[in-house]
């Protein structure tokens, strides 16, 4: 899947990391596309046919988007494994950022799309794991882990929270093709996918005590 990053503060990006503009943009407000880059990235070069097939849709579909693609310079192509009768492409980059706020206000349609589409695939990851889970070693069940905290925060504490974690992740391995050729015996790909929502719905706190009752709730589950 996709590995977007999105960042309020702007991101010291990797250098194979690309840093969302207008055109990349909308060439990835599509769900089809943002998935390709996805498996790019997750599994290696491959074919229209084979990516069509992970994806359950036509290769014509999967060659034409592989082709907006390359001409937004997601993807290219990869000569050493291609022949007259079968073309093979390649990510250009390892992740992606979008990280600017004015370009979401200009591009709000776009922006949405790509983000529905992002999440959608967080979704379906989460689902195949779990239909994966009663087959995992127990190492790995046991390292599984669907949580989630109710915090009541400012937005600058927020954007500070969010750079915490950052640091935090930065302290791991990455999952790159040279990492993993350094990795110890007995590592795998993990996703850690992070959500920062704003809830804005919730009452204030005069408000829950001027109310009639107060709803119980966890911190994690």
């Amino acid at each position: 899947m996709t590995d977007p990053r999105v960042e309020p503060d702007g991101p010291q990006t990797e250098a194979d990391a690309l840093v969302l503009d207008a055109k990349g943009l909308r060439a990835l407000a599509h769900p089809v596309r943002v998935q390709l880059v996805g498996l790019l990235r997750k599994y290696g070069p491959s074919t229209a046919t084979r990516l069509a097939e992970r994806l359950n849709v036509n290769s014509g579909t999967a060659s034409y988007h592989l082709r907006q693609l390359g001409a937004a310079g997601f993807v290219e192509e990869d000569t050493e494994r291609g022949n007259a009768r079968e073309r093979w492409w390649r990510s250009v980059h390892r992740t992606t950022w979008f990280n600017d706020p004015d370009l979401a206000e200009r591009e709000p349609e776009a922006a949405l799309a790509y983000l529905q589409s992002v999440a959608a695939i967080y979704t379906l990851r989460t689902q195949q794991t779990l239909n994966e889970l009663r087959t995992m070693p127990r190492v790995w069940r046991d390292s599984f882990d669907m949580s989630d905290w109710s915090l009541r925060l400012t937005p600058e504490e927020t954007a500070a929270l969010y750079r915490e974690l950052r640091d935090v992740v930065a302290r791991y391995r990455r999952d790159t093709p040279e990492a993993a050729a350094r990795a110890p015996e007995g590592a795998e790909r993990v996703a850690l996918v992070t959500y920062l929502l704003p809830e804005l719905d919730a009452p204030a706190a005069a408000a829950v005590q001027a109310g009639p009752e107060n709803a119980l709730g966890t911190e994690k589950s």
